[in-house]
């Protein structure tokens, strides 16, 4: 966004002493090109453009040692199976709604079940969230075939949009009995293979 301000008098000087006909063409002019916010702080005059460009929709990264790094945003993981999950804190329940990680992984091409034995059995995942915070996942943790814990990315809690703090995402893991990874603002998942 861009801001130019002027002195107060010099911009009432200007219009006053411009013909009435040229105020109205550079009025006719700006007014397309401008977000008309105009406000006066003391004696300036500050006009702020409209911004140029559209923010970009939130994104989650998942990459590291998958076959096929992602980028994925709200609507992507709209139109994956959706699963949900629960947490309750401070005794308060919020249903959360999102895609199972193990599912998202899948999409990644990471190879699970049998694909997981052998050296595969020491990696591991990385969650990071926007803040920096960072926590880890055991891959077989999440494989159906070893213990399969329901772990949840989630979109939406309780039927609506995640609050302000916790977009874009946020990892649900309602088996933990400490909620320490259920980590929000969370923009990438990083898989790291320790035996290649």
């Amino acid at each position: 966004m861009h801001v130019c301000a002027v002195p107060l008098w010099v911009t009432l000087l200007l219009m006053q002493s411009a013909p009435a006909k040229l105020r109205w063409h550079v009025a006719a002019y700006l007014a397309p090109l401008l977000v008309v916010a105009a406000f006066v702080s003391g004696d300036r005059l500050a006009v702020y453009a409209a911004p140029d460009t559209v923010a970009a929709p939130a994104v989650l990264k998942v990459d590291g040692a998958v076959p096929t790094p992602l980028s994925l945003t709200s609507e992507d993981l709209a139109k994956m199976p959706r699963a949900t999950a629960q947490l309750t804190a401070d005794g308060t329940t919020t249903t959360y709604d999102g895609v199972l990680l193990y599912d998202i992984l899948v999409k990644a091409g990471w190879q699970f079940g049998h694909g997981m034995t052998g050296k595969p059995m020491a990696s591991y995942l990385i969650a990071s969230g926007k803040d920096g915070y960072e926590v880890v996942f055991a891959l077989p943790e999440i494989d159906p075939q070893f213990s399969g814990a329901k772990v949840i990315i989630a979109d939406k809690a309780d039927g609506t949009a995640l609050p302000a703090r916790e977009q874009p995402f946020r990892i649900v893991a309602p088996e933990d009995k400490m909620h320490a990874r259920s980590i929000y603002s969370l923009v990438r998942l990083e898989v790291v293979r320790l035996r290649p």
